[in-house]
């Protein structure tokens, strides 16, 4: 005896369909779970019993960790553009250049590195796109100010002035807090698939009670 499990749609379906289908591993949570145990006789449907609907909220658990983890590093990708007294390649990620009228990332038509703590070197593998390059950096208002020699770009990387380190730090608690909404919004979403489960155990014994509540009041009907 072998057991799957199906979307309601595919458990609609005539049991010699069934039996042929390719079955999902993982059903989808968002629909509710129908077991198809195929006998050599045929197809007989039933409900997920406690413990397969236990493995769906281990699933829904693992798959909020799962995007908690990428909510993560997209924040802490956002506080590596934040400038520090220090630099940073990756302080230029959010960098975009119209390249030949196309925005292109900059780190892809140019090699970055750091000579010293307080420079950038930039060296655009095309050299007809230095000016665009140096227009870009400029215009990303970062607090640096490139310096185009023809070959290469050099970026000089001050020291934060009080004011700027007060607006830097404000960044990144704005940074923070979009994180932080991300992961909410993550957890709502779980939650909502929680609920679901939970709702479709109480449905069956709700009908359940029903049942013996109908078999009951045949009992008494009769004389």
């Amino acid at each position: 005896m072998a057991l799957h499990a199906v979307s309601p749609a595919a458990a609609a379906s005539p049991p010699c369909a069934l039996s042929s289908a390719r079955l999902p591993q993982r059903p989808d949570i968002r629909k509710p779970l129908t077991v198809v145990i195929l006998h050599n006789s045929g197809a007989v449907l039933r409900h997920a019993t406690n413990e397969e609907i236990e493995e769906e909220k281990m699933i829904v658990e693992e798959q909020a960790k799962e995007k908690m983890e990428k909510a993560i590093e997209t924040v802490q990708s956002n506080f590596n553009t934040v400038r520090t007294g220090r630099a940073n390649p990756s302080m230029l990620d959010r960098i975009e250049v119209e390249y030949y009228g196309t925005p292109v990332n900059l780190k892809t038509i140019a090699q970055i590195n750091t000579p010293d703590a307080t420079s950038l070197l930039i060296q655009p593998y095309d050299k007809s796109c230095l000016k665009l390059i140096e227009k870009a950096i400029v215009a990303a208002n970062i607090g640096v100010t490139p310096s185009n020699d023809g070959e290469v770009i050099r970026v000089t990387v001050p020291p934060l002035t009080s004011d700027r380190r007060k607006e830097m730090t404000k960044n990144v608690a704005k940074l923070s807090e979009e994180g932080k909404v991300a992961i909410r919004n993550i957890r709502r979403d779980a939650i909502k698939a929680y609920d679901k489960l939970e709702k479709k155990i109480t449905d069956e014994y709700m009908k359940k009670v029903e049942a013996i509540q109908k078999q009951k009041e045949q009992e008494l009907s009769k004389v």
